[in-house]
């Protein structure tokens, strides 16, 4: 009697009911309009990439490191075949399963340990190690072979090495465990908050006490959903020292109030290092700017050394999507820390995706957003793209422009100032932000609104000062630059109308989004519209953007400025 298949072996038969065409070059294509949509989405999005968002079918794409992330974070091979079989339309074809199986699978082949000390790369599989040590890229961060399953690495190369081997196709699990930093006292102060129950799923993902597998990696979570307070439980959790690295002044500014107001941290133990005093206290918070300024090009960054001034327990890297290149290759020396980044997007537009999975480690925790959002933790979010013409003229020097001009000429068509009058109108007593790349386009609207626009030039204080008369509802409207995009404390943002962005970002989309999806009052939906200029490579770059909302599952009504 032979035995049953399993998941990975067994190939459904034809079933047209079903959404999802698998292909065999690991490309998935899933019907937006199949009754099963949405069920499908939510299976297959934990390990595969989204990569095309027409209105009738979605394309992903099964990747390496989508499958390591996955595999990384619990999910087997089996359960990934599985999703695939339920849903597929046709047989799913077997070296896809296989491909499935045998990637993921990588995934804790190849380990790294410390014994007595002295730090080991090591697998089961003879062979493999063999195969490892002689790619030339690996080679030189390997010290003695200790046996035929076991290579001596030395301490400075921990970083460096599980760079390496993801390049080569291997990633490590990181077992080699962290040392300890110096000792924080500190709690939550649950009786002023609730801490929510994927926020504290999420802290303990992370910290896994008694676990080798903890102490390392990064936390997906929706803006507005409280990363923040994820970082403060994992803190508390740990109890020790802390340097918090993050995206602005703002955002400093941000988790010093929130760790003053959540935990039981004096005044004196958070401090700020910053260019005008440079102080290091049990909490230390600073900004990716301050860390890679240096005083020209051709001087190495001195502020870097901030990683090993004082014996930290633990290094937050917020908004980690955004990490710079010099970070990167200092947190390559830092291995031995605890890393915790956290984010709403996994997505670099540089591609450096893979060093965020070697460096701070593999995604530990990922709450999909409208998951979230059907319970009530982040607002229900209506999505509105409005095209709007060009008028003749600058219809004609769009034609014989270069195409970056071309995008900045779409991107600051005039038309846009009065259709961004119009939808203000149609939002009277709602608070509203606009946000844009262009310092011109900006500085017209603010004019035309009557509204104040904040920049990178604006003063700190000046600053603080208008987020403060936002929130508490003295300014209706308020005008931003890309300093928009990250860590605004503006929760009663109801509204947020996008004039431009950054070519085809998508983790910047998500970002600005992620301005508007705290709850609203009396469970109101949040608004965000993105204007585009119609029959222009602006509509292209539109598209891009969206993908990753699209994953999370959002969709874009489409209207025409006379709809407005």
């Amino acid at each position: 009697m032979s035995k049953p298949n399993s998941p990975a072996e067994t190939n459904a038969a034809y079933d047209p009911r079903n959404p999802l065409i698998v292909q065999s070059d690991r490309s998935l294509l899933l019907e937006v309009h199949n009754p099963l949509y949405e069920e499908a989405r939510g299976a297959i999005s934990p390990f595969a990439e989204l990569e095309k968002s027409p209105e009738h079918i979605h394309t992903y794409r099964l990747t390496p490191l989508s499958l390591w992330n996955a595999a990384a974070a619990g999910l087997s091979a089996e359960t990934m075949c599985a999703a695939l079989n339920q849903f597929a339309k046709y047989p799913v074809p077997q070296n896809v399963l296989a491909d499935i199986t045998d990637l993921a699978g990588r995934w804790g082949r190849v380990r790294l340990r410390k014994y007595d000390g002295e730090l080991v790369l090591e697998t089961e599989d003879e062979a493999l190690l063999t195969e490892i040590a002689r790619h030339k890229s690996v080679k030189p961060f390997l010290g003695k072979s200790l046996s035929a399953r076991a290579f001596q690495v030395p301490l400075q190369f921990r970083g460096a090495l599980k760079q390496a081997l993801i390049a080569v196709g291997w990633p490590v699990e990181d077992l080699a465990g962290y040392v300890e930093g110096e000792a924080l006292e500190l709690k939550l102060r649950l009786d002023c908050f609730d801490l929510r129950d994927y926020q504290d799923d999420a802290a303990k993902v992370f910290y896994l006490a008694g676990s080798e597998r903890g102490g390392s990696g990064v936390i997906v979570l929706p803006c507005g959903a409280g990363k923040t307070i994820v970082g403060m439980a994992a803190l508390a959790l740990l109890g020790q020292s802390t340097l918090i690295l993050t995206t602005s002044r703002t955002s400093v500014q941000q988790w010093r109030r929130e760790l003053l107001d959540k935990t039981t941290l004096q005044s004196e133990q958070i401090v700020e290092y910053q260019s005008d005093e440079k102080r290091i206290g049990p909490v230390t918070l600073a900004t990716y700017q301050m860390l890679t300024w240096r005083p020209d090009k051709t001087e190495d960054f001195p502020h870097l050394r901030l990683f090993e001034e004082h014996n930290w327990g633990l290094i937050i890297y917020d908004e980690v999507h955004t990490l710079p290149a010099p970070v990167f290759r200092i947190t390559a020396e830092v291995q031995a820390r605890r890393r915790l980044g956290l984010t709403a997007t996994l997505i670099r537009e540089d591609g450096r995706e893979g060093d965020v999975f070697s460096l701070i480690g593999p995604k530990r925790y990922d709450a999909p957003w409208r998951d979230l959002e059907s319970r009530g933790w982040i607002a229900m979010a209506l999505c509105t793209e409005v095209r709007c013409k060009l008028s003749r003229p600058l219809r004609m020097e769009y034609a014989t422009s270069p195409p970056r001009m071309k995008f900045r000429l779409a991107s600051e068509n005039p038309s846009k100032v009065e259709l961004t009058k119009r939808i203000i109108a149609r939002h009277q007593d709602a608070p509203v932000l606009v946000i844009g790349q262009y310092l011109e386009q900006l500085e017209s609207l603010a004019k035309e609104l009557k509204a104040p626009l904040v920049t990178g030039k604006t003063p700190q204080r000046e600053r603080e000062r208008l987020y403060a008369e936002f929130r508490n509802g003295n300014l209706r409207t308020l005008v931003l630059s890309k300093v928009g995009n990250f860590a605004l404390d503006l929760p009663d943002a109801e509204v947020l109308l996008q004039v431009s962005g950054a070519f085809g970002s998508r983790q910047e989309e998500a970002q600005r989004l992620g301005r508007v999806l705290r709850p609203k009052p009396d469970g109101r939906p949040a608004h965000f519209y993105t204007l585009i200029s119609r029959e222009t490579d602006e509509e292209d770059f539109a598209h891009h953007r969206q993908l990753f909302l699209t994953e999370q599952g959002y969709s874009y009504r489409i209207l025409d400025e006379e709809e407005v």
